[in-house]
């Protein structure tokens, strides 16, 4: 399925590419560092990490004592802002990859009293239903094939009452970001950043992957600003959209579209 959707333009499956960024390839590891690098300098600097915060605890905010689980978490700082803007919220910091997750278990992130590192696969979290009240996924959708995406939309709502998934919104205007891209990371992270804006996913991408979930996942997505797609899925209807006034039948909807 193309990544704009079942229905996606022409111009869109053309926009799309197949190529791999540096992060992904087993052959390139100190790019992969760079770019890792980079992109937490870019999310510093554009306050990328401030907005999924914010975003998260929101998700949350009908929990005293949250327990929060960030996936493909890189260096982890999404979880350092997490625990300093919201006093008893517990979290499981996680990656995929042993190293990344050695490194955050050895920094001060880590090492703070509510911060459990662990090594796990968003695809196939090794953790018991319902453990979580809110699972995180920020930047890294992208990186899934689809069949990856349908495995994390299910493991992400047995494990937690709620899945946030953060992207980049896909529209070929933001390749505007390029110069920004150079100055944060130099080629790297330009050369992994271009590819990945080529390989968002869409909102009806997302949509049309939920529908192949099994048990039935609800999907709810919209576009924030600067230029996110944020989804929110749940195997609950009634308990996400009650907690925002909103009729259970509203699913599979999407919320601004500020673009198209």
């Amino acid at each position: 399925m193309p990544r704009g959707g079942p229905d996606a333009a022409r111009w869109d499956r053309r926009f799309e590419t197949s190529r791999a960024e540096y992060i992904d390839r087993p052959d390139t590891p100190e790019k992969g560092r760079q770019v890792l690098r980079a992109l937490d300098r870019f999310q510093r600097l554009t306050g990328g990490y401030r907005t999924f915060c914010r975003l998260t605890l929101a998700e949350a905010r009908d929990v005293p004592d949250p327990r929060l689980l960030e996936l493909g978490a890189g260096l982890g700082r999404l979880t350092r802002y997490l625990t300093d803007r919201h006093p008893t919220a517990r979290v499981t910091v996680s990656d995929v990859d042993p190293d990344v997750v050695e490194r955050i278990r050895r920094g001060p992130v880590g090492s703070h009293p509510r911060v459990t590192p662990a090594v796990l696969d968003a695809t196939s979290i090794d953790a018991p239903d319902g453990t979580f009240d809110v699972a995180v996924l920020t930047m890294a959708l992208h990186h899934l094939p689809a069949p990856g995406v349908v495995a994390l939309l299910e493991e992400g709502t047995r494990v937690a009452r709620r899945l946030l998934i953060i992207d980049g919104w896909r529209h070929p205007a933001y390749l505007a970001v390029a110069p920004l891209l150079w100055l944060t990371g130099g080629l790297p992270h330009l050369h992994d950043g271009l590819i990945s804006l080529r390989r968002l996913y869409g909102a009806k991408a997302l949509h049309a992957l939920a529908g192949a979930c099994t048990p039935t996942v609800a999907v709810r997505t919209r576009f924030v600003p600067p230029g996110y797609l944020v989804a929110v899925a749940t195997r609950d209807r009634r308990d996400r959209w009650a907690a925002r006034g909103v009729p259970a039948g509203r699913t599979g909807t999407r919320e601004g579209g500020l673009l198209p």
